[in-house]
């Protein structure tokens, strides 16, 4: 099953599919953009992972998990998943 990527713009408003592989490798990519973003604002981009806190391992996850929840809502709402869906209605509400 081929999907189309969450946030990215083309011309012609055309969105390109993606493989199931490729959608994975993208979310992968957009979490670990939010974890880096998240150490970058707290300044802490050089220390070693053995240095953080279990809250900052916390707080990475977090932003993880808050990205792939936005990917996710985008993708399930231009696929027009049906209202009583489960999964739809905890994401999207």
């Amino acid at each position: 099953m081929e999907m189309p990527p969450a946030n990215l713009a083309f011309a012609g408003g055309r969105l390109p599919t993606m493989t199931d592989d490729e959608w994975q490798v993208h979310v992968t990519h957009e979490a670990a953009k939010a974890i880096g973003k998240w150490l970058e604002g707290r300044g802490r981009l050089h220390q070693p992972i053995r240095a953080m806190t279990m809250s900052d391992l916390e707080a990475m996850a977090d932003n993880a998990i808050a990205r792939w929840i936005v990917l996710q809502s985008e993708r399930l709402q231009r696929q027009g998943w049906p209202p009583e869906d489960l999964i739809r209605r905890l994401l999207l509400g």
